[in-house]
């Protein structure tokens, strides 16, 4: 089994639905901050993580689920959106940020029923609570709930640019705040999953435990 996580753009990911053993999990970051800003919001971030209030969560839900519906029409028939908080993904709450989680290993049975039907589960990432949690960790908490093989972060983000990282360097790197911008959750995630027993890859990076 793979996990692969995708940004909110159709570009280049039809060719998932050719493949067997895939979990696709996506983000909407481009889309939540324009609808936050049509709403006349301004979108907080803190470490990585968007602050998300009472009024904030319909917007970020509603453009995750239009994110998931075009996903769905671009990989083609074998694709099925899941919503996380739908299928069982837990996390751990972060108050401070209002409805914020982290995610924690999950193994939601629907993920299981689709990968056993032939189909490309595609799955928006929030979680119980519900709780909006960072695309890049859903996507580990899934790959090490699932038992997954590998997992894949699909992106066009400028960050690691040597062919292999290891999990002690990639954390001295971020502690030394030498990464900044979109491929510090990336980073962050995939030196999890390594740590957790799953080949991990950022573009052509492998990050190894």
């Amino acid at each position: 089994m793979i996990v692969v996580k995708v940004g909110g753009s159709v570009a280049g990911i039809a060719e998932l639905g050719e493949l067997d053993g895939v979990v696709v999990v996506h983000g909407a970051g481009p889309q939540i901050t324009a609808a936050m800003a049509r709403a006349g919001r301004t979108a907080t971030f803190v470490r990585g993580r968007r602050v998300t209030d009472d009024d904030a969560l319909p917007v970020v839900r509603a453009a995750l689920l239009e994110v998931n519906r075009e996903l769905c029409a671009a990989i083609g028939a074998r694709a099925v959106g899941l919503v996380g908080d739908e299928i069982g993904l837990r996390a751990t709450p972060v108050p401070e940020l209002g409805h914020v989680g982290t995610p924690l290993p999950s193994r939601p049975q629907a993920i299981l029923d689709a990968l056993d039907a032939g189909l490309v589960p595609v799955v928006a990432p929030i979680a119980e609570g519900p709780l909006n949690v960072n695309a890049d960790e859903a996507a580990t908490a899934l790959a090490l709930g699932l038992g997954a093989e590998r997992i894949v972060f699909h992106t066009d983000v400028p960050g690691v640019v040597m062919p292999r990282i290891g999990a002690d360097e990639a954390d001295r790197l971020l502690g030394e705040d030498l990464f900044e911008g979109g491929i510090v959750p990336k980073l962050r995630a995939a030196v999890d999953a390594a740590r957790g027993g799953v080949r991990a890859e950022i573009g052509m990076t492998e990050v190894v435990a």
